[in-house]
């Protein structure tokens, strides 16, 4: 009998769930391009076990996520880097407590050039420098040609650089300007793309042209390069060095919720959430392109959530 009292209470967390295919609603999510694919994924995958939701995806850039979250225009808030202090204050402001994170993914941000580049590594001051206005990082050298960067072949050498990268709404710009511009400043003749596909299609069109993106975006026609850490090594972005933390730009991809303290989450957005987090969900992580989920990772996430 007590074996059996001891099973009906490890029943009780998983009975009092409701079942994706009796929930019924509306589901928004706003934020990271980044995630857009995967939240489209996860979305598809959603409605299909809870018919009566519709999931609705926008991903104009992670800075559009606080905004949302904090007015109550979307309950999910995919962000591709961390909420910085003031957007946390301003949802702060309005609830009593702050939102919370939950990582969903891992990702790295990488340095993409043209295929036909002979360039295989770079040193982060030489970024800097190419990217930064400011050169923080401490590069006294303004690389103009490629032959600045080190490349020796005559057909190369002399070719100017064309630099491609994110625009502000968006997490990677964020990241990269905090990581590999130390905190610096863009240069004004960066081009702009709303997207990390559209940056590498970019590169891959222009064998001149450098540009940064999320390692979900490994497309054909450039290649990544690797990051020469501070003891000379040259890393490459792979799955092993980014899970290792060998890789310098690693980062996990995160959903944002509102979730007031002692309470559970929404129905809709528990659901959601625990499908993300389970074994498909995490299939489709790997689909996209990015990095599951590590075990100690999972288990992170789902203590937060309960």
């Amino acid at each position: 009998m007590r074996a059996f009292l001891c099973f009906l209470l490890l029943l009780l967390p998983a009975a009092s769930q409701a079942q994706p295919d009796t929930l019924s609603g509306n589901l928004s999510s706003v934020g990271s391009d980044t995630l857009g694919y995967l939240m489209t994924l996860w979305g598809e995958d959603f409605s299909r076990q809870a018919p009566g939701v519709n999931v609705q995806v926008q991903a104009s850039g992670s800075s559009t996520a606080p905004t949302a979250l904090a007015a109550g225009a979307a309950q999910l808030g995919p962000m591709s880097r961390p909420m910085q202090a003031e957007e946390r204050q301003a949802f702060e402001a309005r609830y009593g407590y702050p939102p919370l994170a939950v990582p969903v993914a891992m990702d790295a941000l990488v340095v993409v050039v043209n295929q036909r580049n002979p360039l295989q590594h770079i040193d982060p001051r030489q970024l800097d420098a190419i990217f930064s206005i400011t050169r923080l990082c401490g590069s006294t050298q303004i690389p103009a040609h490629w032959g600045d960067l080190g490349v020796k072949q005559a057909d190369w050498a002399n070719r100017s650089l064309q630099r491609y990268g994110r625009n502000s709404a968006s997490g990677t710009w964020g990241f990269f300007k905090q990581q590999a511009l130390c905190r610096g400043d863009f240069r004004s003749d960066v081009a702009e793309f709303p997207g990390s596909a559209a940056v590498v299609q970019a590169v891959a069109r222009n064998p001149r042209s450098i540009g940064y993106a999320s390692f979900g975006f490994h497309l054909s026609g450039v290649k990544m390069l690797s990051i020469v850490n501070a003891s000379g090594e040259a890393v490459a972005p792979d799955v092993e060095s980014i899970r290792n933390g060998r890789y310098p730009w690693a980062r996990p991809l995160y959903l944002y919720v509102n979730k007031a303290p002692d309470k559970p989450l929404p129905p809709l957005v528990a659901a959601f959430l625990q499908q993300v987090l389970s074994a498909q969900g995490q299939r489709r992580v790997s689909e996209a392109g990015y990095l599951p989920l590590s075990d100690s990772q999972m288990a992170q996430a789902r203590a937060a959530l309960e």
